[in-house]
């Protein structure tokens, strides 16, 4: 198929390019952008006028709920909800039911996203058997079947003899583990960052050092085993400048951050409201903060959704019991870009972060706009605002803290190997 995108504001995280220009793709590649000379007939015509086109985003965690959590989203809601926030790759965790700790599992899931044809959906194996953190999986086998990492998503491993052998193995044969660091028994019962709001509103605290101490744990065993690790979801500040050190040491990590800690502070919770129920928990300002400045730097390399959608049920409980998690895909765009509006980012910066950067880490040829790549894009209107409505969410779980508010970019169309598989103006 042949495509024609013309009059568009073409944006490439990788060189900073932001330049008006027209995109030529034939056979799902880019083919030119900006050849005028490029054939212009029997070709499908997109007119981006006023439009933005940035690469699609890429992102390192969405539940998709299938196996076994129907009843919170299905494969198909959640990838129409990724194709309105103009995700055409995405990284799903294991926790499922049952977690994808076998080959037939994965290559099941895999089956399935072919079929619906669009996203690009990208596993992450079980690190250990049903996640239990007792027995290791065979990575080998799961590699082979479509996985692209190994994680406990978020269930610890108790055992640090269990990890260590992890590590060994993923070493061995050159495999990524993904890793939320977060200790077992300092989080136990925790429900809210530790501190004066969580003591204020008489809930149960996750300390610091739940985040810290398990960092200094994977990083001794990254220095015994020489494994590559990618640590998920970072919360804190001093979590963070642990991970500065680590790199001034040259241990081979990277991490990421969740939308929502790049927003939102514990303070947020207000009067107990469930909808800002979230692991890891939303901790002070100042941490908030330092994750600002980290994503400046280059110390964090991506943000992510993290993904989680939910009954309406399990939010509607007493914030104790509510469910954990929040529905990101449709508001990860918007919301990265609220972050460079307010610390006066470009937006080729702020893409940065949910296209190349997270593809290069999963060595992907995706996320950069040139001549020979994928014609994976986000084509968007950058001077809208949309509010945040239930009824404005493909996915079927509305959980966000983020109802209500004003955001800004709104995702006009999806294209995936240069096929349009989302246009809002067909809506």
């Amino acid at each position: 198929m042949k495509m024609y995108i013309k009059g568009g504001r073409v944006i490439d995280p990788v060189t900073g390019t932001d330049q008006k220009a027209d995109i030529w793709i034939a056979d799902g590649r880019i083919v030119s952008i900006g050849d005028t000379t490029a054939p212009t007939h029997n070709i499908q015509t997109f007119d981006a006028t006023g439009l933005a086109i940035a690469p699609g985003l890429v992102d390192l965690c969405a539940r998709l709920r299938e196996p076994g959590y129907e009843y919170r989203a299905t494969l198909e809601s959640e990838v129409s909800a990724a194709l309105a926030g103009g995700v055409t790759s995405l990284v799903c965790p294991p926790d499922t039911d049952p977690p994808l700790d076998e080959p037939a599992l994965v290559e099941m899931l895999k089956f399935r996203a072919r079929n619906i044809n669009q996203v690009h959906v990208y596993p992450l194996g079980a690190l250990t058997v049903d996640l239990k953190g007792e027995v290791i999986t065979e990575m080998a086998e799961l590699t082979e079947a479509g996985c692209v990492g190994f994680t406990q998503a978020d269930r610890p491993i108790i055992d640090t003899m269990v990890l260590l052998r992890a590590l060994q193995y993923a070493n061995t044969f050159g495999y990524i583990v993904w890793l939320r660091p977060q200790d077992p028994h300092l989080s136990r019962g925790g429900i809210a960052a530790s501190g004066p709001v969580a003591s204020r509103l008489g809930l149960s605290g996750v300390p610091i050092a739940a985040e810290t101490i398990a960092l200094h744990t994977i990083f001794e065993l990254m220095r015994a085993t020489g494994a590559r690790v990618h640590l998920q979801h970072l919360s804190s500040s001093a979590g963070l400048e642990l991970v500065r050190a680590a790199r001034r040491e040259e241990l081979p990590v990277t991490c990421d951050v969740t939308i929502n800690h790049v927003h939102l502070i514990d303070v947020d919770i207000g009067y107990f409201n469930a909808q800002f129920r979230i692991d890891p928990p939303l901790r002070a300002q100042g941490d908030r903060d330092a994750i600002r400045v980290a994503l400046a730097d280059g110390t964090i390399d991506a943000i992510c959704s993290d993904h989680t959608p939910l009954d309406d049920d399990e939010k509607l409980r007493p914030f104790g019991e509510a469910s954990p998690g929040a529905t990101g895909l449709e508001l990860l765009l918007s919301l990265t870009l609220q972050w460079a509006i307010e610390e006066k980012k470009s937006l080729a910066q702020a893409l940065a972060k949910i296209t190349c950067a997270p593809a290069a880490l999963l060595g992907l040829p995706v996320g950069r706009l040139e001549p020979g790549a994928i014609a994976d894009l986000c084509v968007f209107d950058p001077t809208v605002y949309w509010h945040v409505e239930r009824r404005a969410l493909k996915s079927q779980g509305h959980n966000t803290p983020f109802l209500g508010c004003k955001l800004p970019a709104r995702v006009r169309a999806t294209i995936i190997a240069g096929r349009v598989v989302y246009d809002s103006r067909n809506e």
